[in-house]
């Protein structure tokens, strides 16, 4: 394996386990309790994010040196900004009819926590290549956590998945409503964990 191949692995390895941004990071939640209902609320948040965090981190890492240490925050949210509005003109013209389902929560990833810490903590220290894997793995991290807890809650709670029928009854309503979220989490979060902790013991083993 060559340094590319590993440093390709590494940063997605990092955004869809180690840094999980709502299973280990407990980053931007509220998104997250909000819009995982369904399945397909939870991948198209999960896609528009993951593009934002691409763009933003290449556009961070290209110009990083022209960003000025004491403008660098205000910079980070112009440049978050513009690509939300990117993502936000996109989806209402090719998918209006999900679109107005997470129109909100769109506009709002500009002050999503996951996108500007990873700008501070990486785009503005590396170079664009693995800036773009990290924005890679952070934005697949965050898309992976809403689609698995939007699978647990949409099939408890309306007996579907990305809205196709399973079960002909809904097994556990509460599931559907907004504070299941919550609960939804912690148990994923918590699962997630164990089997990390699982992992790493029977590795260390070997």
């Amino acid at each position: 394996m060559d340094a590319h191949e590993h440093t390709v692995l590494e940063r997605l390895s990092n955004g869809l386990v180690k840094e999980n941004p709502i299973f280990k990071l407990a980053l931007s939640m509220c998104p997250a309790v909000a819009m995982t209902n369904t399945v397909r609320n939870g991948f198209l948040l999960g896609l528009a994010v993951l593009f934002v965090q691409v763009a933003s981190n290449v556009t961070v890492s290209v110009f990083r040196r022209f960003i000025h240490e004491r403008i660098r925050i205000p910079a980070y949210i112009i440049i978050i900004a513009t690509w939300v509005s990117v993502s936000d003109m996109t989806l209402a013209a090719y998918a209006p009819g999900f679109y107005k389902e997470i129109a909100l929560y769109v506009k709002l990833i500009v002050v999503f926590a996951i996108i500007i810490s990873r700008l501070e903590v990486f785009a503005s220290r590396n170079p664009v290549w693995p800036s773009f894997w990290d924005g890679m793995g952070m934005g697949l991290g965050f898309m992976f956590a809403l689609m698995l807890v939007g699978c647990l809650r949409e099939f408890l709670g309306a007996g579907t998945l990305w809205g196709v029928e399973i079960l002909p009854f809904k097994p556990f309503f509460f599931w559907s409503l907004p504070p299941a979220g919550f609960f939804a989490i912690g148990l994923v979060m918590a699962l997630f964990i164990w089997l990390e902790r699982r992992f790493n013991a029977w590795r260390a083993k070997r």
